[in-house]
């Protein structure tokens, strides 16, 4: 029955009025961006140290895939130092963590970076997207990662060698525990089925097993070898092989070659099944959604013009994943110094962070293959980090 005063017309246009009121929890696909400026080149291209203050979080809307459209810049502070995963949106969408892992202070009139110890929590839904939350953890937070179903995230402290646990409610995230690992430890990802995490001991050359179940998460001290200074680390959605990104020189260059290893999570005896070459200093990492593929960044130097082994970019190398088998299928250049990588949540883009150039470079995957389509984002600082949210 239309309200009393008003036509069936005009009743129906007041019901679509009132439904396009309505706000849909998601609206897009969104991509978090940190955005680090406290890195800095004199005139001579010699490392200084700029004031703190001008980092952002950049929120991008990836509604139009091709044409990124910022929907909110935060002033938060965050950091290069560390793998390039210190933020992440929850898998509903409702809020988004970030890491601040340094700081810079005054000493004696220099300028240096020091460990923080501050997460802040990111309401997704407000509009624009706004911090309602800081939490303090250990020292100097950073990758950290989302269980399966949103109730729960795992943040690396890397200066304390410890992983902070935390229980998410809403927008409320409060610190339910701290499990020592060691000192370095970069990284942590849950497995997709929500039984495991992994957490990635980047001095000790090591991939920890960590066991969850419900709210608990225990290390029984089961590690496995990778190649030289893992990174990062990835799991394919079926979780049965976990893919760790192996930098091979403490978090720099070198122009050597190195690897990224693969970790067949078959249980109850996991274990390394190889280490695939790739290009120098992988950081970056990401996993295909549908699981047939992932990528890895390659600084490969580009970072360094002062270096013997200096490239003017750094690369991207497809890994094809088939089954336990995993094979690098092809190697683009992308921008200067490659920080972070992400899949679209359907696995048709691929967004590229490249820190020294300040933009985004978006390619392409048709079928098994990566196309770069010739188009960069330009964003509004450096990214040294970033990670996509859901669907």
């Amino acid at each position: 029955m239309a309200p009393i005063g008003l036509s069936r017309c005009a009743a129906c246009c007041f019901a679509v009025l009132a439904a396009a009121c309505v706000v849909p929890a998601v609206a897009a696909p969104f991509l978090i961006v940190g955005n680090d400026e406290k890195p800095g080149t004199d005139a001579q291209g010699k490392p200084i140290v700029n004031p703190t203050g001008n980092d952002t979080v950049q929120i991008l809307d990836l509604a139009q895939p091709e044409a990124p459209r910022t929907v909110a810049t935060l002033k938060l502070e965050n950091s290069i130092v560390g793998p390039p995963v210190n933020l992440a949106i929850s898998p509903n969408g409702r809020i988004a963590l970030v890491a601040d892992s340094l700081t810079v202070v005054e000493d004696n009139g220099v300028r240096k970076a020091v460990p923080t110890d501050k997460l802040f929590v990111i309401d997704m839904h407000a509009n624009p997207p706004a911090l309602v939350q800081t939490v303090t953890l250990g020292k100097q937070p950073s990758g950290l990662s989302f269980s399966p179903d949103g109730a729960m995230a795992l943040v690396c402290n890397r200066a304390d060698g410890t992983i902070s646990v935390l229980k998410i409610d809403g927008i409320k995230v409060t610190q339910t525990g701290t499990i020592p690992i060691s000192k370095g430890v970069a990284q942590v990802v849950f497995t997709p089925d929500g039984k495991h995490a992994l957490a990635v001991k980047s001095p000790d050359n090591k991939l920890a097993i960590l066991d969850v179940d419900g709210d608990k998460v225990t290390y029984n001290n089961l590690d496995l070898p990778t190649y030289a200074f893992p990174y990062n680390v990835v799991v394919t959605p079926d979780s049965k092989l976990a893919l760790t990104a192996d930098n091979g020189n403490s978090g720099s260059s070198d122009g050597n070659a190195d690897a990224v290893s693969a970790v067949d999570l078959t249980w109850p005896h996991p274990h390394v099944i190889a280490h695939v070459t790739v290009e120098d200093a992988p950081e970056g990492l990401a996993m295909s959604p549908k699981g047939d593929l992932a990528v890895v960044l390659n600084v490969n130097g580009s970072n360094m013009k002062q270096a013997w082994f200096y490239h003017p970019t750094g690369s991207l190398t497809i890994l094809r994943i088939d089954g336990q088998s995993v094979t690098p299928i092809k190697t683009l250049q992308v921008g200067a110094f490659p920080e972070a990588v992400a899949f679209s949540p359907d696995g048709r883009y691929i967004y590229v962070g490249n820190y020294s150039d300040a933009d985004l470079s978006i390619l392409k995957v048709e079928g098994t293959d990566v196309v770069d389509i010739g188009k960069r984002f330009k964003l509004e600082g450096h990214p040294a980090s970033a990670r996509m949210g859901p669907g």
